[in-house]
């Protein structure tokens, strides 16, 4: 079971982090879930880099995450909405192609802490994270909810550096070795 460190020999590092919101109605007056997501990057201390509300188009998703993995200030990106069944959520097939390399384990610990709030409903959710250019990416449901579960349950532990057995911050130097082995 994680836990952070409770001989307090591991600093905190925040991390800079970007949020998507990925709607065809929302705007940031009126983006609940964005804002939920923000008010609890702030809490924990992190840098929040840059926060947008991109269509449920994949060319401008995939516009917005080119763009952001190539910034050296953001380490994660957090995206909301677009996850679903139906025909216009695409976050997932817009984010795929531009990984190196899906978490897997994401998807399923979201599922699993959303199975205990919301049941079979959880089904539902195609939820990923993944890796391009040494960049995190993570795409959370739409609902104010969803972004909770996700950032509490998964997202704030695994990004803090003090979260033992392991976490993702301590890999962040090796995430893009490949690419640096590979223009040699």
């Amino acid at each position: 079971m994680s836990k952070i460190d409770p001989n307090e020999k591991r600093p905190f590092i925040p991390v800079g982090i970007a949020v998507m919101t990925v709607s065809d109605t929302r705007t940031l007056e009126d983006d609940r879930s964005g804002d939920t997501l923000v008010k609890r990057i702030a809490a924990s201390g992190h840098k929040l880099i840059d926060r947008v509300i991109v269509k449920d188009e994949a060319d401008a998703i995939q516009a917005r995450v080119r763009a952001w993995i190539g910034r050296d200030e953001i380490d994660v990106i957090i995206s909301t909405g677009g996850t679903g069944l139906t025909g216009r959520d695409i976050t997932p097939e817009a984010m795929r192609p531009l990984f190196e390399k899906e978490i897997d384990g994401f998807a399923i610990m979201f599922q699993r802490i959303s199975y205990d709030k919301i049941g079979l409903s959880s089904i539902q959710s195609r939820a990923l994270g993944g890796v391009a250019n040494g960049t995190y990416i993570f795409s959370l449901p739409g609902s104010t909810g969803a972004c909770k579960d996700g950032w509490d349950g998964i997202l704030q532990p695994q990004l803090d550096y003090r979260t033992l057995p392991c976490n993702f911050v301590e890999i962040m130097p090796r995430l893009d070795e490949h690419l640096k082995r590979h223009k040699g």
